[in-house]
């Protein structure tokens, strides 16, 4: 089970310096310069050397890679000569020193520093954290919502096999399936938010958080959270209702429901006890991926409703080219979607041996 364990953590790791590696090579050969972006078109050239020194923009594309994942990496190099700027990020972060080498250069474990915005200065960690909780708060709603909604369904379709409610169940999946979630999301927003609002009384736009005009300080917003989340769960619903019917469908043709059946059991026992608890394997897995990719962010949906979470965040700073916050959201991003996947591996491959062997 160890080696599962370190195996799964390997891969995770390997696909995260992927990420890194891409990440980086991609936001670095984008047109547009950072220093102008700061300074503006007006800036004289001796001003905006003076900022890509600062930004390490000055150095070969391989020293500024080696820069990045300086920064990032838990365990780096740090140096002491404020002259000499190879890893000039790692002098902006609290560290703790391990061993010295050399005359002024020493190892030091950190926390990974994801570099500072171009536009406010502060830290992305800082910026990223501010906002994580509104992004949780919006995929934990909406892939609840989905898991309810698309086992339910799909349990209907799969126990009306090739009726007109399982043919049109699963005619309004696929349609959820094929709709864009940048269009859902404005025919929503527009059809409840504004043309139905006075007997929806939801807003087209909203946060989870806003300020009171009373003076109250920040005031929790809930009624602002239902449109997104059921914009962004459509996607979900669709594919967790035809997974949840593919796999009831298979279960319900086993030997062992037939003979629970033959017991005398009442049919939404042999359903719920015996089938959906088989059925719902296959279905963890795919809800704990699209948790994953939710918890990730929806850029265009948190964007159309302004829902102030990691999505928007991304959106404001790619229109503004703030680079180091949307390739600090990104890594973000990728490093949630790789370790929830790696924790549903290891907790399979604790309730089924049979995966350990792969």
């Amino acid at each position: 089970m160890l080696q599962f364990i370190i195996k799964r953590i390997l891969y995770g790791f390997l696909v995260l310096m992927g990420v890194v590696t891409v990440v980086f090579l991609l936001f670095n050969v984008l047109p547009g310069d950072p220093a102008r972006m700061l300074m503006g078109q007006r800036a004289d050239e001796e001003s905006l050397k003076v900022i890509q020194k600062d930004l390490g923009l000055d150095q070969p594309l391989s020293t500024q890679f080696v820069m990045y994942i300086n920064d990032l990496s838990p365990i780096s190099v740090h140096d002491r000569d404020e002259e000499h700027y190879l890893f000039l990020d790692s002098t902006k972060y609290d560290y703790s020193e391990i061993m010295s080498y050399g005359e002024s250069s020493v190892l030091v474990f950190k926390s990974p520093y994801l570099r500072r915005s171009y536009q406010t200065k502060r830290k992305v960690s800082e910026i990223l954290a501010d906002y994580l909780l509104e992004t949780a708060v919006l995929a934990l709603a909406a892939i609840i919502l989905a898991s309810f909604l698309g086992i339910l369904f799909g349990i209907i379709a799969a126990l009306n096999k090739d009726t007109w409610m399982d043919k049109s169940l699963l005619f309004t999946s696929i349609l959820g399936m094929s709709i864009p979630s940048f269009y859902s999301a404005i025919i929503i927003s527009f059809v409840f938010g504004y043309v139905l609002s006075e007997y929806t009384g939801l807003d087209m736009v909203g946060s989870l958080f806003e300020y009171d005009d009373l003076g109250n300080g920040e005031i929790l917003r809930l009624d602002h959270l239902i449109l997104p989340a059921i914009t962004l769960g459509l996607r979900p619903v669709s594919a967790i209702m035809q997974l949840t019917r593919s796999s009831m469908l298979d279960v319900m043709s086993q030997d062992y429901i037939r003979t629970a059946s033959a017991k005398g059991l009442k049919f939404w026992k042999v359903v719920v006890k015996h089938a959906l608890k088989n059925a719902l394997n296959p279905v963890v897995t795919a809800v704990s991926g699209m948790f994953a990719s939710l918890l990730a962010g929806a850029l265009f949906v948190e964007s159309i409703f302004a829902w102030k979470g990691i999505g928007w965040v991304l959106y404001d700073a790619l229109t503004k080219f703030d680079l180091p916050i949307i390739m600090g959201g990104v890594l973000v991003t990728a490093t949630i979607f790789v370790v929830v996947n790696i924790l549903v591996d290891i907790l399979y491959g604790i309730l089924d041996p049979r995966v350990r062997i792969k």
